[in-house]
């Protein structure tokens, strides 16, 4: 059985509301702000406070910029410069102790009505060339800020493939190379905490599995520093495009799917289902700053998927075939893979007067019998199949995601009697090989040592 973390995006997803939903979950808050400690980026502070949405109590994480005037930038957090109705934007529940984490050591007069609990854990070892208004960064500026980031390799991975991510998003809607997208100082600063807390909060979690409900977003248009766009935004329909994420359209007005939170999305997600049947561990609830008239939260669930019975019953269907070409073996093969076929294989026999052959076997589920059929009498030569009832045990197997210094890998991931075995899948293996140059072993070894930390 393994840890699988579940986000439902129901009303959308943002940076800040992942990272409230992950903290509420149980995060390591500490690790996270140390993390952003690090970095030596400052002119922020963080918020973290609860917050009501729809009388469910949420947690409220913000990013508040000392050189905007405490403006937060969040749209459910607007990565790509709107500019904000923020009276409509920003109904926090003052009346509820709220605790603030600069990133710097300035002392700040904030016009609310409440006290605030600053903390500051500040380093000396900052690199002081420290963060400016009208400040633009490309995405190698931002490579070298996460490089700083006092982390595993495999939080810093996720970060970047994140940030490339919305780079190459925000490059087809402008028609510029990728290089030539610039984050602006705001939605930098801005990014650049929801990303790096999305992946130290992950981290921390330690889960096995990561599953991404289907992307809820609004209608209508939104208004950025080039004029009035429509909902979704060209980059967040360019990231929902390229990596296969599900949307669902809501009658909610406005934006409710960031570019960042695709990104997110599209990053964590490594399996597409949950399971059949799983236990509830946790549940955090990571609030949004719009009201709808659904609770506007993002809500994580940590999970614990229960194992089911590992036999099952399956067919063999076989065929004797003397009279087919190789190159018609090899295309009846891969139709019967394609059509569901568990397995395929090829057995040389010797038929009736001695002539040499192959016996075609193949094992599939009983519903799938007559599409295999039509298959084998369409795709070959044979005019008769025989079939047979079997059982097999097989290993609870789930296919899992894991980024290496190379890029992202696919894995097998199988237990038995408490014991799990990784096996990176060929297909990924066979990629990073060939765009790096590397032998198969190595690559191999690579992909399955981070599937096993």
């Amino acid at each position: 059985m393994g840890k699988i973390l579940y986000l439902e995006c129901n009303s959308g997803i943002s940076g800040d509301m992942t990272v409230g939903a992950l903290l509420d979950l149980g995060a390591d808050k500490q690790a996270f702000t140390k993390a952003l400690q690090s970095l030596g980026v400052d002119g922020y502070h963080l918020h973290f406070g609860r917050t009501t949405k729809c009388g469910l109590d949420a947690y409220d994480f913000d990013v508040h910029l000392e050189d905007e005037g405490h403006d937060h930038i969040h749209g459910n957090d607007h990565e790509h410069d709107h500019e904000h109705d923020h009276g409509n934007d920003h109904e926090h529940d003052h009346g509820n102790d709220h605790d603030h984490d600069h990133g710097n050591a300035h002392d700040h007069a904030h016009g609310n009505d409440h006290d605030h609990a600053h903390d500051h854990g500040h380093s000396d070892a900052h690199d002081h060339s420290h963060d400016h208004p009208h400040v633009h960064r490309n995405l190698q500026d931002i490579y070298a800020i996460i490089d700083r980031l006092d982390s595993n390799n495999r939080v810093k991975a996720m970060a970047k493939r994140m940030f490339d991510i919305v780079a190459e998003a925000e490059s087809k809607a402008h028609g510029i190379p990728v290089e030539e997208v610039h984050f602006h100082e705001v939605g930098a600063i801005d990014s650049i905490v929801d990303i790096i807390g999305v992946a130290v909060c992950v981290d921390s979690l330690g889960v096995d599995e990561i599953v991404v409900s289907p992307l809820s977003e609004g209608y209508g248009s939104v208004r950025c520093q080039h004029g009035v766009i429509p909902v979704p935004v060209p980059a967040t329909a360019n990231i929902v495009s390229a990596h296969g994420l599900k949307l669902r359209l809501t009658d909610n007005a406005g934006e409710m799917v960031t570019p960042t939170g695709a990104a997110i999305a599209a990053v964590l997600g490594t399996r597409k289902n949950l399971p059949s049947s799983f236990q509830i561990l946790k549940t955090g609830l990571g609030a949004g700053k719009k009201d709808f008239k659904q609770a506007n939260v993002l809500r994580a669930m940590l999970l614990l998927e229960e194992e089911e019975e590992a036999g099952e019953n399956m067919w063999v269907l076989e065929a004797n075939i003397d009279d087919c070409s190789g190159e018609t073996f090899g295309f009846a093969m891969e139709s019967l893979l394609e059509a569901g076929a568990a397995d395929v294989w090829y057995t040389p026999v010797f038929m009736k007067k001695n002539r040499p052959a192959y016996m075609l076997s193949l094992i599939c589920r009983e519903e799938e019998i007559s599409r295999m059929e039509d298959i084998l009498f369409i795709q070959t030569t044979t005019i008769g199949v025989r079939r047979y009832p079997v059982s097999r045990t097989i290993l609870d197997r789930k296919k899992r995601k894991v980024t290496t210094e190379f890029g992202e890998a696919e894995v097998k991931i199988c237990t038995f009697k408490g014991r799990t075995f990784c096996y990176p899948e060929y297909e990924s293996v066979r990629s990073i090989c060939r765009q790096n140059g590397l032998d198969y072993q190595t690559v191999y070894s690579i992909i399955r040592r981070e599937a096993e930390k």
